[in-house]
């Protein structure tokens, strides 16, 4: 995310709670993925954890995209 993308972030929080939502999540997803990545090999159970946390996170990522994209000017 750029700047421009993070201020406009900041200035939304206080009237937009999903996104607020959205953030820590993506935050907390970002987190479980890199103690993943410190793992040198993974159960299939693991492996099928990081995909669904990969999903989950790109869709969050799209609905960021889209709230930040209705308030860009």
């Amino acid at each position: 995310m750029n700047n421009r993308d993070l201020s406009l972030i900041a200035s939304l929080s206080s009237q937009n709670p999903e996104l607020v939502s959205l953030m820590t999540e993506h935050a907390q997803f970002e987190k479980e993925l890199t103690a993943f990545e410190r793992i040198r090999v993974l159960s299939p159970d693991e492996h099928a954890r990081v995909k669904a946390l990969k999903r989950a996170k790109l869709r969050g990522r799209d609905r960021i995209e889209s709230i930040l994209r209705a308030h860009r000017a």
